[in-house]
């Protein structure tokens, strides 16, 4: 797949959290079985398409650059290190005040540190969306889907807050648009840094540090999000519903 293509790819993937964004417009964004069988169901998107698809990914491209044995501890190695990498980032931004107020200023807070971690999420996510649309199109569909399908829900968790916080829809849509729109920035910039040493290795690297990240969101993130929204009978029906989905999308294209 060439290089535009993949980039115009990279960038659909993006602007879906501007979708997510315009979720938020209508009276049900706030209904919190709504927001947690979102979440819920990201996470499932998320889990099976980094565990299932891109680890395994990663591990081939390592066991053929270094052998069996090397390269399936090398992915190990870069699964658990996206997993410690993202942990880091999201210590070091300020967590938002999840907690429902009549406040403005709070509400904006939490928008815009939301939409700033999604951000920083989004970047290297960017880079894993792109170098995977290089790949053949059985492997890119699948996974540019999967962080499309994902960064719906992220884009209504920014604009849910600052709708409450402004009244602006235009605002609150258009700053989650913002936010995906870091993905394609760092599809961009990584592959004009990575361009010349590209090879097998760092394409393993690439896909099972992504795949740690994606699990780690999952899990720390996501579902604990959809749990307090929506209890854990709802959580566990959107996280089997995703699996399911993400599941059925791959098997398509075999």
């Amino acid at each position: 797949m060439g290089t535009g293509t993949a980039f115009l790819l990279t960038l659909l993937a993006g602007l879906s959290t501007g979708i997510g964004g315009l979720a938020a417009l209508p009276k049900r964004a706030a209904n919190h079985k709504f927001l947690a069988a979102s979440l819920s169901f990201s996470a499932g998107v998320m889990i099976y398409v980094s565990l299932i698809e891109l680890f395994f990914q990663a591990k081939d491209a390592l066991t053929a650059f270094l052998g069996e044995r090397a390269g399936g501890w090398c992915a190990a190695a870069a699964l658990f290190g996206g997993m410690l990498l993202i942990a880091l980032i999201s210590r070091i931004l300020p967590e938002p005040d999840r907690q429902e107020t009549k406040d403005r200023r709070q509400w904006t807070r939490t928008g815009l540190l939301t939409a700033l971690a999604i951000a920083v999420h989004n970047f290297p996510e960017g880079l894993a969306t792109f170098i995977s649309a290089m790949q053949e199109p059985g492997v890119a569909i699948p996974v540019v889907a999967a962080i499309a399908i994902h960064n719906i829900p992220e884009g209504l968790a920014v604009a849910v807050p600052l709708l409450a916080a402004t009244g602006s829809r235009r605002k609150a849509v258009g700053i989650a648009l913002l936010s995906g729109l870091a993905e394609p920035a760092g599809a961009l910039l990584g592959y004009l840094l990575l361009r010349p040493i590209m090879n097998e290795l760092i394409f393993g690297l690439l896909y099972g540090v992504i795949a740690g990240i994606m699990v780690f969101l999952a899990f720390d993130e996501l579902l604990p999000a959809a749990a307090r929204e929506g209890g854990h009978p709802l959580t566990l029906s959107g996280l089997i519903a995703g699996m399911a989905v993400m599941a059925i999308s791959l098997l398509l294209f075999l």
